[in-house]
């Protein structure tokens, strides 16, 4: 079925002269273009905040809050340069960091990098399948958690195997905005309980502080995952692509008329990078807020398998003990919507790794939603039986997040390199947003540089 739709579809990654089209003016209309952000959000807005950000609040307190906004506000920079670079030349995320200078091996040395992060990325997908598993066992005890990892399995291939861009962005719309509301609520909620909250120790996690010994894994790896994690930086170009951005601007040309097309589209492409920080950037505060006012307050740590009882103590703490079934519903749309928005994208990305092997040729759509299909098979497969066989939901998203930061510096780099030596000279960003992108790269550098430091002393 997915073939034979491929077959009545337009490739999305092929310029075709009808598509192009003026930018909308206004901001409404603007609001009414975005969507890629949205999906990037119901990605970030999973098992990095839900686990890995109130995992290291109840470990660490109020001292690492400075680590999340950090988090939250710089990668963005490194996002956009990314987005600007598609939009302009119409190339894929995967081939433009293939086009980074270094040692190659059929494709690019950044390249092989992305593929190992997303093999160790499985792990963080597993433990989001343990943790609506956990959930599920909850609400139908009589069912084993095992079983409910391969009904999530089963209901997963079925979601996305010949899913296109619309189905994905409706579905990680809702996930982001029913969660997102509702958490936000119990951190306002929060702020009424003085035995949990003072706005003190909130002053006290914006002093430039280290997390204790215990609490530095944790935070390396919150700033990997948590905002704009690696993961999302190859991701975003794929959406802002599948969107149509970069086809409504059209192939370069000595045109005015394209020059005017790409930058407007690079601005909706701002517009929506904006909107998603402030929705990711919000929920994120308010799960670590929640982490380390109940649980740290509560000396409750989420562990392998008490990881949902203790999490729904911010709700319960919070709305009262009736709250326990809206949290139970939220972890689970939280949990389940990343898997579905990270296994959706990395299939993508998957598959244009493929065509830059030349195993299909650039406008084979057919071919390519074939490849994809079987990357969704395999992604999902795999993130599940990871589960089955380790079965520790918070060590698993710290690996994850690990191997995200670690990934970081090389594509701030390679975000540095396209932007002097690749990017087409008319759609240049105004001299701030270089700026923005340095003071990103070179903060990601130093936290990386710290990270290895510390752990090597």
């Amino acid at each position: 079925m997915a073939d034979a739709a491929a077959d009545h579809l337009k490739d999305p990654y092929e310029f075709h002269s009808e598509d192009e089209l003026a930018p909308p003016a206004g901001l409404w209309r603007t609001l009414l273009r975005i969507g890629p952000g949205l999906i990037l959000s119901a990605s970030i807005v999973g098992s990095g905040e839900l686990i890995a950000t109130t995992t290291l609040g109840a470990e660490v307190g109020f001292v690492a809050l400075w680590i999340i906004i950090l988090s939250c506000l710089l990668k963005p920079a490194v996002q956009a340069e990314l987005g600007r670079y598609v939009i302009a030349t119409g190339k894929t995320g995967l081939a433009a960091f293939d086009e980074a200078p270094g040692p190659r091996y059929v494709v690019g040395w950044v390249v092989w990098g992305w593929v190992l992060m997303t093999a160790m990325t499985r792990f963080q997908i597993g433990a989001m399948y343990g943790g609506v598993a956990q959930v599920m066992n909850q609400l139908v005890p009589v069912v084993p958690v095992p079983v409910w990892v391969l009904i999530l399995l089963a209901i997963t291939l079925a979601l996305l195997l010949g899913g296109g861009y619309q189905r994905i962005e409706k579905l990680a719309t809702l996930k982001v905005c029913l969660f997102t509301m509702l958490t936000f609520l119990c951190a306002l909620l929060l702020m009424r309980k003085p035995e949990y909250f003072s706005w003190t120790e909130l002053a006290d996690g914006l002093k430039f502080h280290l997390p204790p010994n215990n609490g530095l894994a944790t935070a390396v790896a919150v700033f990997g995952i948590t905002g704009v994690g690696a993961s999302e930086l190859f991701m975003y170009p794929y959406w802002c692509v599948e969107k149509g951005y970069a086809r409504y601007a059209g192939k370069r040309n000595a045109n005015e008329g394209w020059r005017s097309r790409a930058l407007g589209w690079i601005g909706v492409m701002h517009v929506d990078i904006a909107a998603s920080m402030v929705i990711y950037t919000m929920a994120t505060l308010a799960f670590y807020v929640l982490g380390a006012g109940i649980l740290h307050k509560m000396a409750l740590v989420p562990a392998a398998n008490d990881m949902i009882p203790v999490l729904s103590k911010m709700y319960t703490e919070t709305l009262g003990p009736w709250a326990l079934w809206l949290f139970y519903i939220g972890a689970i749309v939280t949990l389940y919507g990343t898997i579905f928005a990270a296994t959706a994208a990395d299939s993508r990305v998957l598959a244009d790794l493929m065509r830059l092997a030349g195993v299909f040729p650039p406008g084979d759509y057919r071919t390519r939603v074939k490849w994809r299909n079987r990357f969704v098979v395999l992604l999902t497969v795999l993130g599940a039986a990871l589960y089955l066989g380790v079965r520790s939901p918070v060590m698993m998203v710290k690996a994850g997040g690990v191997a995200q930061a670690l990934m970081l510096p090389v594509i701030a780099g390679s975000a540095l390199y396209l932007r002097y030596r690749k990017l087409p000279p008319e759609v240049y960003p105004k001299p701030w947003i270089t700026v923005a992108l340095w003071a990103a790269s070179l903060a990601i550098a130093c936290m990386m540089f710290l990270y290895g430091f510390l752990s090597l002393r």
